[in-house]
């Protein structure tokens, strides 16, 4: 997942009526509001309307910005100060959270620290990942680059169900590139959204997502800042149309639900406006490779966490809750990242990343697994993906576990082939789509368009059709990486087996993730079953033990997801 630091929604303190062990306040007079006008989420209480909710905002002193029906999370704007004491008296309210200040300018520019797990190749300390001419077969120029491609079976299903353009992807991420010649013939402009506002810096002056772009630090619902949710959007669903590469349904439509900033933070009320926007746009399949900031794990009630943020977290947990339930109630496929963290997620390591917003928060905490969630992959009705490499091993950095794991996909492990020409190599790793404005920023490719030596030297791809549209691509690896290949298998299973239904075409999610799971390539644990990675120049803490059988385990899930056995022996699953 990607974890280019610098988020929002750090914290209010509140109480709140409907929590348990938190005490109600007691009849006082209301403290005196101050300070700069910040921004809060407030999650309705449970029986309660979000019109209660908002009187109750505008009752404390607040102004209602904007509301989420579907599941009852508001945004307020409200004097840093005195605030949430004020709304935390009021029953109409479960919790709330200081989401971010209003108006601060940047400093100077800054970039986004990049994510050391997805561009591993880029702080190696060298040029080992020189790329190979590519081979001018498969189904696009740059298909023999893709060996995820080629692991999932996308060729062979293709020939069978290449994707049906009613079935509609949902990319929650950091934007899509709508003008790449690979997104854009698949591109649903329309029902594309942007949920999220840009962030200059935070309040303590931290650079976050830079100068504003766009006037209203508004990015277009075509428009990737930071090129994670291309790069998904490619593996997903680039177009077979003979120029750079496809993707594993190369024929489904992509829709972009911006939720993630130009820095890679996701806050709570974007993703939960993104997700809710899915149902309700009738989205088939939504891909999420992310985790909710500023928490890596959600604790109910850490020891080490203030009063007032275990409030935030309980709020977090609550209304990612709903925003699922209610996608899942409108027939929307969750399709969920395992993580980057190389950690079991049923016996959590200790957390020293949270929160990781406003700069310099961070505190160490003893994670309880029975008590606390990464989200959204802990949440309901999701499918948990984790990572392995191109020979098949676990990816270093992947989550595992049987706890949260549905399925596994090719996601790139960069250390992969120890001890042969593999190892180190920009092809162990997942090539997609690059938005050109990325690559200029991070000099890869220069204001002319052509590849710098570092881009060279990253294995940066360029290609140039006849009528002279120039499309870009990069190298990366993840968790991220890995689910939208699962993505794509959801969204060929819709495909070949949807029904037009509600005036729309679909299919139950819980359909759809059984076929994906029955139909997965069964893997069996390693011999022996704990692996290290020592070798690969990595210490104790990535060592992995994988539990299960060859049906399903830790490392690996129900299996490998297989396209082609899903489009063609699917139908056996369709009935639970």
């Amino acid at each position: 997942m990607r974890r280019t630091r610098l988020l929002i929604a750090a914290l209010a303190v509140p109480l709140i009526g409907g929590i348990a062990g938190v005490a109600a306040p007691t009849a006082a007079a209301q403290p005196q509001l101050s300070g700069a006008a910040t921004e809060f989420t407030v999650l309705t209480a449970g029986g309660q309307s979000v019109a209660a909710a908002e009187q109750a905002i505008r009752d404390a002193g607040g102004t209602v910005l904007h509301s989420n029906t579907a599941v009852g999370l508001i945004t307020a704007s409200a004097p840093a100060s005195g605030f949430v004491e004020r709304i935390s008296a009021s029953r109409a309210v479960y919790g709330a959270a200081r989401a971010t200040s209003i108006g601060r300018a940047p400093q100077d520019r800054a970039a986004a620290k990049p994510d050391a797990v997805e561009k591993e190749q880029r702080f190696s300390g060298g040029r080992e990942g020189a790329v190979r001419k590519p081979v001018q077969t498969g189904m696009d120029p740059l298909d023999s680059e893709l060996w995820g491609l080629k692991s999932v079976r996308s060729d062979l299903a293709r020939t069978v169900q290449p994707g049906d353009k009613r079935v509609k992807v949902g990319i929650i991420d950091t934007g899509v590139d709508g003008s790449h010649p690979d997104i854009a013939p698949n591109f649903d402009a329309a029902d594309s959204r942007n949920f999220t506002r840009d962030i200059p810096t935070d309040e303590t002056g931290a650079v976050v997502d830079g100068p504003c772009e766009y006037r209203g630090c508004v990015d277009p619902a075509d428009h990737d800042d930071n090129g994670h949710g291309t790069h998904v959007a490619g593996t997903i669903a680039a177009a077979a149309n003979g120029f750079g590469i496809s993707g594993v349904a190369p024929n489904v439509t992509l829709v972009n639900v911006r939720a993630g900033q130009d820095s890679g933070f996701f806050f709570l009320q974007p993703v939960v406006d993104a997700i809710t926007y899915a149902g309700d746009a009738g989205l088939d399949v939504v891909n999420m490779s992310f985790y909710v900031d500023p928490w890596l794990y959600n604790c109910a009630n850490n020891a080490a966490d203030t009063a007032e943020q275990k409030i935030e977290q309980r709020t977090i947990i609550e209304a990612i809750d709903r925003a699922l339930n209610y996608a899942h109630r409108k027939g929307v496929t969750s399709v969920v990242a395992l993580g980057n963290q190389h950690t079991d997620l049923g016996a959590p390591q200790p957390d020293t990343s949270s929160p990781d917003y406003p700069a310099g928060s961070t505190h160490n905490r003893t994670i309880d697994n029975a008590s606390c969630l990464s989200l959204p992959v802990e949440g309901p009705h999701t499918i948990g993906v984790s990572s392995f490499g191109p020979s098949g091993a676990k990816a270093d950095y992947s989550n595992y576990g049987t706890e949260q794991i549905s399925v596994s996909a090719p996601g790139g492990f960069f250390r992969d082939g120890f001890g042969t020409d593999w190892y180190r190599t920009n092809q162990n790793m997942i090539l997609s789509a690059y938005p050109r404005n990325v690559g200029v920023a991070e000099g890869t490719i220069d204001q002319d368009g052509n590849l710098t030596a570092d881009g060279i030297a990253l294995g940066v791809q360029k290609a140039v059709a006849p009528d002279g549209r120039v499309g870009y691509y990069q190298y990366l690896q993840g968790t991220s990486m890995a689910t939208p290949h699962a993505t794509g298998v959801a969204a060929l299973i819709v495909s070949q087996y949807g029904r037009p239904s509600r005036g729309g075409f679909g299919m139950s999610p819980d359909a759809v993730q059984r076929v994906l799971e029955g139909t997965a390539a069964h893997i069996a644990c390693p011999v022996p079953n704990t692996v290290d990675y020592l070798d690969e120049g990595r210490d104790a803490s990535f060592t992995a033990t994988c539990v299960g059988t060859p049906e399903f385990n830790g490392f690996y899930g129900h299996g490998a997801v297989d396209a082609y056995a899903a489009v063609t022996r699917g139908a056996g699953y369709l009935r639970g």
